[in-house]
């Protein structure tokens, strides 16, 4: 008995010494093969730093078809462990907006939802013979205080060779960072500071509106940086479309500011298309200047426009019904659709890009120690025009034939970083003021050069005088992924190795063979069903005879 009382004793010591440890010592094990349930070290740090309570409210909730379910639960498990390291500051809950007592509350619900940011999205869904036809909004609203900020869950690319499968599962993998940055937003850091030189620009500040606005929700935004004493000071530089050349003491400015670690994008043209008409308009090559420093950092733009059969549409006069004019959407192959992204955080998952008269980069030797990675690129049936050119909307009428359409791929941005040398090396005297502060080489800067400066230009409705959102088509009624190639540019430039790492995350599709689910369904039902009663069965026999063999 007093054995009996010592052991019980020794285990309650034990379990109570294991609670102990456990309440001091805090981890996670994350068994899965794609680490699907693990956040990044940079969300960790910023879950743990939080001073305040966030409350996010997430509407996808509701019966779904599978794959919006599997949304559903990834975010659920994001959520859940952004709360194991939030230190109670985090707070969620799932709600269905389509669950109101009465169409007219459900309405005003939907409303509201869309008056605060988020998209609603029809979803049609065809599962064992059934149809699902409901509006969702497969978003989130993260509050905190008086702040809140709307989060789209369903993103990814959602191009024609992108199966809905393949874009669910794109959202999947995504789902941390939208939460992430969004906490990030409201978390109040220490912003960073981008600076846009639109001094050598003609295009209206109302085309680059949508893009400034966006940009200044998440940094310190210095807008005209005309002729400063250097760019030195600002976390990241936005070259937006210049259409005259740079000087020489400009384009000093520019290389110190990146040889001193520097970060700095390029929304420039190689051609200059002023405007286009039914017959045609020539493009010009476009020099701005910036050749010689370009080819330093090991590439060269191109003075010429690239045509692709990959391609938006424009609204063209095909002839006439009588008296009226027939208008119709036309292929317009000078406005390539870039849906080729090369292997890097900021094009992960990112949605087709839209571009207007874009030209092609090539890499040269001249930056043996700069490491080049290609973000954008064409299709491969693409056709290079060198300008001076003709241009005319004329062209949009006839058909191409495959044959002129056969120049391959052409790389259309592309990140530098690594170790970048000087344009003005052994240029700088020593009685030259500049002396005393120039640099001949550094590491750490980096540089994304995109040969398309309307990239970055969005539309304008002149008849209800408000700019349109940055990438949106007029024609299609689609908005491209301009917004976020942007923003995930510059969250590399300022922050390499935060939150932008978790773009990186990638949960493998590990579907099932729809034909032979619906071929084999009855065998694995009944194969199922049968199979446990059959070795519950199984035991109780064996169990009857044992005991029969002892008892007996």
């Amino acid at each position: 008995m007093k054995k009996s009382i010592l052991q019980l004793f020794i285990l309650t010591v034990i379990l109570a010494g294991l609670n102990w440890l456990s309440s001091l010592l805090f981890f996670r094990w994350d068994l899965t093969e794609d680490k699907r349930y693990s956040i990044s070290d940079a969300t960790k740090e910023l879950l743990s730093n939080l001073d305040r309570d966030v409350n996010i409210s997430v509407y996808l909730s509701g019966d779904f078809p599978p794959g919006f379910e599997r949304l559903e639960g990834a975010t659920r498990e994001v959520l859940e462990e952004f709360q194991s390291y939030a230190n109670g500051h985090i707070h969620f809950q799932f709600s269905d907006p389509s669950e109101a007592a009465s169409e007219e509350k459900r309405n005003q619900q939907y409303a509201s939802l869309v008056d605060r940011g988020l998209t609603p999205t029809n979803l049609y869904a065809n599962e064992d013979g059934k149809r699902t036809e409901k509006i969702i909004f497969p978003g989130a609203i993260v509050q905190s205080d008086t702040l809140q900020v709307p989060v789209q869950l369903l993103k990814g690319n959602r191009s024609k060779s992108t199966s809905p499968e393949e874009q669910l599962n794109q959202s999947v993998e995504g789902v941390e960072f939208e939460l992430a940055s969004a906490i990030r937003l409201l978390s109040n850091p220490q912003r960073k500071k981008v600076g846009f030189l639109v001094s050598h620009t003609q295009i209206s500040p109302a085309r680059f509106s949508d893009l400034i606005a966006t940009v200044q929700q998440r940094y310190d935004v210095f807008l005209d940086m005309n002729n400063p004493g250097s760019y030195q000071g600002l976390d990241a530089l936005v070259v937006l479309k210049p259409d005259s050349a740079f000087s020489d003491d400009e384009k000093y400015k520019l290389d110190q500011y990146v040889i001193n670690g520097g970060k700095a994008i390029f929304f420039i043209d190689g051609s200059r298309v002023d405007s286009v008409s039914l017959e045609g308009t020539y493009a010009q090559p476009l020099d701005l200047n910036l050749s010689d420093l370009f080819y330093r950092w090991g590439a060269r733009v191109n003075y010429n426009l690239i045509k692709d059969l990959n391609c938006a549409k424009i609204l063209l006069n095909v002839g006439n019904m009588g008296d009226t004019p027939e208008i119709q959407p036309v292929d317009w192959r000078f406005y390539p659709i870039l849906n080729n992204f090369g292997k890097h955080p900021i094009t992960r998952n990112t949605d087709a890009v839209y571009s207007r008269f874009l030209s092609s980069l090539d890499t040269v030797g001249g930056a043996p120690l700069v490491a080049k990675t290609s973000l954008l690129m064409t299709s491969p049936y693409t056709q290079s025009v060198n300008t001076p050119a003709l241009v005319g909307f004329n062209e949009a009428r006839k058909q191409p034939t495959p044959g002129e359409y056969a120049g391959g791929i052409k790389t259309v941005a592309m990140l530098f970083e690594g170790t970048f040398t000087s344009l003005f090396q052994n240029r700088i005297l020593p009685g030259d003021p500049r002396a005393a502060t120039f640099i001949a080489s550094g590491s750490g800067g980096k540089v994304i050069l995109c040969a398309d400066g309307d990239i970055i230009v969005n539309d304008y409705d002149y008849k209800r005088n408000t700019p349109l959102p940055l990438g949106y088509d007029r024609v299609s009624n689609k908005t491209f992924g301009n917004k976020d190639f942007v923003l995930h540019s510059l969250e590399y430039l300022t922050d390499a190795n935060g939150l932008i790492t978790s773009r990186n995350k990638e949960v493998s599709i590990r579907a099932l063979d729809k034909i032979k689910v619906q071929e084999d369904r009855k065998f694995w039902q009944s194969l199922n069903l049968l199979l446990p009663l059959f070795i519950i069965a199984i035991f109780g026999l064996g169990r009857y005879y044992l005991r029969q063999r002892k008892y007996a």
